[in-house]
């Protein structure tokens, strides 16, 4: 269990990011949960990703929140794995469109599922979970309270 010097750091480090993620091997799947604007600076930051010149290069990548886990990088093919979310900038910046679409129609308790969209041979799923307004990524951390 972390200690609450760490759980203080963490909880602020969710909240900025503006969701929550994991990762379940099991089922392979990533998950986000979080709510409308939360997801929107996910996708807007993909966006921000796939215009930077020097991402367009094989292997470049960026990690996403406090425990980093969660990774964006470049790659020839599109594919959702237990180690990212990858492909070609132009599939990275079309998948920030997709979420960006699917978030205009979606409502609370929808599932959003990216996978067949995106990447369809990948073996993981990659799925928004739309939550509250006033949803707290941090507390959906379940490692960051006693």
């Amino acid at each position: 269990m972390p200690s609450t010097k760490i759980n203080a750091m963490t909880q602020p480090e969710w909240r900025e990011l503006g969701f929550f993620y994991d990762r379940d091997d099991d089922l392979k799947k990533w998950r986000l949960r979080g709510h409308k604007a939360g997801l929107r600076q996910f996708a807007e930051r993909m966006r921000t990703y796939a215009s930077n010149p020097r991402k367009g290069v094989v292997s470049e990548h960026e990690h996403f929140g406090p425990y980093k886990y969660l990774e964006i990088g470049t790659w020839p093919t599109s594919e959702i794995t237990d180690h990212w979310i990858a492909g070609p900038v132009s599939e990275i910046h079309r998948l920030a469109h997709l979420i960006a679409d699917h978030l205009d129609t979606a409502i609370v308790g929808d599932c959003i599922f990216l996978r067949a969209e995106f990447a369809p041979s990948s073996s993981y799923e990659f799925v928004l979970e739309i939550e509250t307004d006033n949803f707290d990524p941090a507390k959906a951390d379940i490692d960051c309270w006693p």
